[in-house]
């Protein structure tokens, strides 16, 4: 048994995609037998291997945790903001890598981000899910959900806008989540004044989001930006198929031959999307066979294998 320390800038109750990431690795952790502690920072306590969720916002814990442990076990795990944002310009990002001893990244396309001489010490570990749920959506209309906290690097409203290409169909679209400033909620409700077919409702729990997923057609997951959406991994593993821009993060996660992404930013080619899975049967059965393709590694038991390596690789 091991003492581990997972350090996350997420703080205790935060709705975030690291915090998630932290407990759910600590719960696995513990169930493999070892003790795990969650944490802002490391200030010195007593452990055998750290893990630092964020390479740049964590670099202090990895800078002390190196200096008061220069052979100490030290795991880097890096996050959409890391990759696609952080590493050209923070030295400090940068450092956090050279100083880790094995990176972990959360989906297969993120090791290209990476200069050759890390990828070496860089494991991928798919993000999970445990949802039971099965998909049920509704027989009297298309209905596409939206799930995810509005903030712009989602580009949350693009299946919204999209709506304007697809006048008069039987479509609605349904976002899940909290707006992080008041400009957001702003415009969510314009958008609704605009098209009845749009709703947003805000905030729910994640169980309730969970539901909203099965019991849509398809998600659209329309991110700039993203290590590796959790919200695909649930999606595969209900069934829903997934409708995704076409980005590193996603393509990571969905695979490059995935049927169902659109050009950034172009509500256009999401609207011709969404038309084609509500009406070309053919190509919907497409998308759930492709997704259907990558649900094993959204499995819990295939995050808690490849966690539980990590830790085991490096004791």
């Amino acid at each position: 048994m091991a003492r581990l320390f997972i350090v996350t800038p997420a703080r205790p109750g935060a709705r975030s995609g690291n915090l998630h990431t932290a407990t759910r690795w600590a719960s696995m952790l513990r169930r493999a037998g070892h003790r795990v502690a969650v944490a802002l920072a490391w200030r010195g306590e007593p452990c055998d291997v750290l893990i630092a969720l964020h390479a740049r916002r964590r670099h202090d814990s990895v800078l002390c945790y190196r200096r008061a442990r220069p052979h100490g076990p030290l795991v880097v795990a890096l996050t959409g903001t890391d990759l696609y944002k952080d590493l050209p310009g923070s030295a400090q990002a940068r450092r956090s890598l050279e100083l880790a001893d094995r990176l972990v990244v959360l989906q297969e396309a993120a090791p290209l981000r990476l200069q050759r001489s890390l990828r070496k010490k860089t494991s991928v570990i798919y993000q999970s899910s445990d949802t039971a749920l099965r998909p049920a959506p509704p027989a009297d209309r298309f209905r596409v959900a939206v799930v995810g906290h509005l903030r712009d690097v989602k580009d949350p409203f693009r299946a919204a806008l999209a709506l304007e290409h697809l006048p008069g169909w039987p479509i609605e679209v349904v976002q899940v989540g909290n707006a992080l400033d008041a400009a957001h909620a702003r415009e969510a409700k314009r958008l609704m004044r605009r098209d009845a077919r749009y709703r947003w409702i805000g905030s729910v729990p994640h169980a309730r989001a969970l539901e909203w997923i099965a019991r849509s057609h398809v998600l659209v997951v329309s991110s700039v930006m993203e290590g590796g959406a959790n919200v695909i991994a649930e999606a595969a593993r209900i069934g829903t198929p997934v409708l995704a821009s076409r980005v590193s993060g996603n393509v990571g996660m969905l695979g490059a031959g995935y049927p169902g992404f659109y050009p950034l930013y172009e509500e256009q080619s999401l609207a011709a999307l969404i038309e084609k899975a509500c009406n070309e049967k053919t190509f919907y059965g497409r998308l759930k066979r492709a997704l259907r393709a990558r649900r094993a590694r959204f499995a819990p038991a295939a995050e808690r294998s490849a966690i539980a390596a990590v830790v085991r690789s490096l004791l």
